[in-house]
């Protein structure tokens, strides 16, 4: 397919100094989030020794501010099949079949599992589990701790079983570089910068007889999202620097309520769970009027692509920067009871949700797409695995079903764990680095990029407003900076901007959470997948694959 002019040339390496340490382990898990911290714990189950690295500490990623719970078949009422046809739904038509089939089947296990850590979920007076409902979902299947506080204990749970074995070695505020790979192209381990202190200060190198990257999103590109600030797109762009292919990653997720206040000036947006409107909080526009009834059958609670649209129809209709959500009829002991983070943080802001309307506006919250990988979590380059969200696994399609992100980041780091159990090979060496040298650009391009993906490949797009941000990304891959790591996340951040504006560019519909205002309607020419890679000369490369 045709070069969207204007982005910029991409560096196949960042600039660094050579490593000056290393070190080998038997597997290199990059992420400890639910994704990372999972397969580090199976892979110790196989009886081998792994490496987990994080960029900043343990409990920084994503995973900690998830609100909402787990999806998965607990109930005896609910099937698998009706699982998957909620998630097919919401990835209009998009979804990998056989990936879905995997996710909805193992899913209840691999909670199970998790309890067994020690994760604890909500449970009724009778001690069953608590089932709440969340948007696109037409049974009562997601699980939830702490009312609204899921992801701290599943981050707690796996934090303190990961501490307990002396064999998983982490190491905290570690930023990745690039891919090391063996003279027949297989993934040998990785270099990194370690703010440290001895002989693992700096830059180095870790061998590994596998890579698995669980290093998250990329909701940063952004000016508005739910990510917090770790959240630079690395593993995607790592691997596209490699030659690996990634693919759907103009789908990504807007969170149809984050919380606006003016006392939240960070680029992170608090979270206003999706459960409270499972709970039955309406949407309400300035006059007071539920403007989703009629738009869809479920209403509030329809896929978040839709919730998302409807609000900013709003938004552009009466020019303002806010809806509303009204959870006043639910009352201030039931508010205090099932979401006590959601009322600690509004109050904190000013904003007493029994009493008053909860203001909130879509923003950055989930990458659908990225590393693609097979259903054993295998990417195209032999050796590096990746899951959780830095993956593309195709079990979310064009939009992700509420709460399949923790399931996915479940199930198939148990299925990684297996395959390399089954086909680690012996160590191998690096083969010498070739081609041209590596740069990065200047950290202070964070910012401006930040606003121009907001502008022209955000909620809406359109032909000229994409055209607009490659030329924006093009004139700021000008600005070189030095080797250091926020220039590092700069560029990692400029790598995954340029292949979502390029994939944006490309299709021409509007399909779940790509929103063309050009192209308004889903095409079935463009039921299928575009794939993007790095070249040899730094352009990005993509190919279109239709669904089977």
């Amino acid at each position: 397919m045709s070069h969207l002019a204007g982005l910029p040339a991409l560096p196949r390496r960042l600039a660094a100094p050579e490593p000056g340490w290393s070190e080998s382990t038997d597997v290199l898990v990059v992420g400890s989030g639910i994704a990372g911290l999972t397969a580090a714990l199976h892979l110790r189950e196989q009886g081998l020794h792994v490496t987990v690295v994080t960029k900043v500490n343990i409990d920084d990623g994503s995973t900690r501010w998830a609100q909402g719970g787990i999806a998965a078949v607990l109930d005896p009422l609910d099937t698998p099949e009706a699982h998957a046809f909620d998630t097919e739904i919401a990835g209009v038509g998009l979804c990998d079949p056989a990936a879905v089939r995997v996710l909805v089947e193992e899913g209840p296990t691999r909670i199970k599992e998790l309890m067994r850590l020690g994760a604890e979920f909500d449970r009724n007076a009778d001690g069953s589990l608590m089932l709440t409902r969340e948007g696109g979902h037409r049974a009562d299947r997601i699980v939830h701790a702490g009312g609204d506080a899921t992801g701290a204990e599943v981050q707690r749970a796996l934090h303190a079983a990961v501490r307990r074995d002396p064999w998983i070695r982490l190491v905290e505020h570690a930023l990745v570089l690039d891919l090391l790979r063996s003279a027949d192209g297989r993934a040998c381990g990785l270099t990194l910068h370690v703010l440290g202190e001895g002989s693992e200060d700096g830059v180095g190198a870790i061998l590994a007889r596998a890579v698995v990257l669980a290093t998250g999103g990329m909701g940063q590109i952004f000016a508005s999202t739910t990510n917090p600030a770790v959240s630079t797109g690395d593993g995607v762009a790592l691997a596209l620097r490699a030659g690996a292919t990634v693919t759907d990653v103009e789908f990504v997720q807007f969170h149809p309520t984050s919380f606006v206040t003016a006392s939240v000036t960070s680029v992170q947006r608090p979270l206003i769970s999706e459960a409270l409107r499972g709970e039955g909080a309406h949407l309400v526009d300035e006059a007071g009027k539920r403007f989703m009834v009629g738009q869809h059958e479920l209403a509030e609670l329809a896929p978040r692509d839709v919730v998302a649209k409807g609000i900013h129809r709003v938004l552009r209709a009466a020019g303002e920067d806010h809806v509303y959500l009204d959870a006043r009829h639910l009352g201030k002991d039931f508010l205090e009871r099932r979401f006590p983070t959601i009322v600690a943080s509004t109050r904190a802001a000013g904003v007493d949700p029994a009493t008053e309307l909860i203001p909130v506006a879509p923003a950055a919250h989930y990458a659908s797409g990225g590393v693609r990988t097979d259903l054993h979590g295998r990417t195209s380059i032999p050796g590096l695995y990746a899951c959780g969200e830095v993956a593309c696994t195709g079990v979310h399609g064009a939009n992700r079903l509420a709460s399949n992100s923790l399931l996915e980041g479940l199930v198939f780091s148990r299925r990684i764990a297996d395959d390399i159990a089954r086909h680690l090979p012996p160590q191998a060496d690096p083969a010498p680095r070739a081609g041209e040298p590596g740069w990065v650009a200047h950290p202070e391009i964070r910012a401006k990029l930040q606003r121009a993906m907001t502008l022209g490949a955000g909620v809406l797009r359109s032909a000229e407003s994409l055209e607009s941000t490659a030329g924006e990304l093009g004139r700021l891959g000008e600005q070189r900076g030095e080797p250091r790591n926020a220039a590092w996340e700069a560029t990692n951040l400029l790598t995954v901007a340029a292949a979502l504006v390029a994939s944006a560019h490309a299709r021409r519909e509007t399909r779940g959470c790509h929103w063309r205002e050009d192209h308004p309607n889903a095409a079935d020419e463009w039921r299928g997948h575009l794939l993007d890679s790095v070249d040899r000369h730094g352009m990005l490369a993509q190919t279109f694959e239709e669904m089977a």
